[in-house]
């Protein structure tokens, strides 16, 4: 595949959509009868939900095009010398927001990406508890579709007349560095939320400002990534652009997602980034 031919992207994007909603399936019919987890070496937790979603995602990608490698949070470790010399790959997170699935909360998501030349070009956030979609992608947009199958587009850029951003933070990861943004930011309303949710927030003029000065993995934030951009929503990290296939073992640097009325705020989530860099 080349990923030049809108055709060829729309089937793409038909099928990521198909394989979302199986996988959102999968967590449902575990999120009703159970809420057993085990917990991982790193310390995260893992439910049979995020094994069950990985086994139907990796196993439907396949059949899409079995040349295209897949990273998945619930996949082995791909070494950098093997995967520095892919240009195209598979990014998912088969249960973004464990801990909000194992609270019962609803925010958590399927995300789904596809990375080219460390961007991501396609990305679909799926919440199975609302069956909502977000889709963005290089060649269409980015999209919201409800649970009927209809289509709404996204655009970050309404520019409404409220002066004091909405910024949305993470409900798990809140974290004190967050906090030394939010007092250089000055007026503000907050707005919690977990999983990829918060990029899908901005990109649908829920929320104006997401800032992340704790660690991610780039299975966590590429789908997301791709909602935001393709509807007009900035993202950054302290030296430039969110990039993907680094070489720290898939782990992100802080970074702020906000759109384009508060894109001021990037000078003080740097300041921000200067002040915890001198604590």
């Amino acid at each position: 595949m080349n990923f030049n031919s809108e055709k060829e992207i729309e089937n793409i994007i038909t099928n990521l959509i198909e394989i979302s909603i199986s996988a959102g399936k999968e967590i449902m019919n575990i999120y009703r009868s159970s809420n057993n987890y085990q917990i991982k070496k790193d310390g995260s937790p893992v439910t049979l939900a995020d094994k069950k979603s990985h086994e139907t995602i990796v196993n439907e990608l396949e059949k899409i095009d079995r040349s295209i490698p897949v990273i998945s949070e619930e996949g082995p470790m791909i070494p950098f010398r093997t995967r520095s010399k892919w240009d195209v790959y598979w990014l998912i997170d088969p249960l973004d927001g464990t801990k909000e699935f194992i609270n019962k909360n609803g925010e958590f998501t399927t995300n789904i990406a596809l990375i080219k030349n460390h961007k991501p070009i396609i990305g679909l956030v799926h919440s199975p508890v609302n069956k909502a979609i977000y889709l963005g992608s290089s060649t269409f947009g980015s999209y919201y579709i409800d649970k009927y199958g209809d289509r709404r587009k996204l655009n970050a850029n309404k520019l409404s007349d409220n002066n004091n951003p909405r910024v949305v933070v993470s409900r798990s990861h809140y974290s004190t560095k967050t906090n030394g943004f939010l007092k250089l930011l000055g007026k503000h309303q907050v707005v919690k939320s977990g999983s990829s949710i918060k990029f899908c927030m901005i990109a649908d003029d829920k929320a104006d400002i997401y800032p992340r000065l704790s660690p991610t993995s780039e299975w966590d934030t590429a789908a997301g990534h791709a909602v935001a951009i393709y509807a007009g929503a900035q993202v950054y990290t302290y030296n430039g652009y969110l990039e993907y296939n680094k070489k720290s073992k898939y782990i992100n640097s802080s970074f702020l997602v906000s759109n384009a009325k508060y894109s001021n705020s990037l000078s003080i989530f740097k300041l921000a980034e200067e002040n915890n860099e001198k604590k």
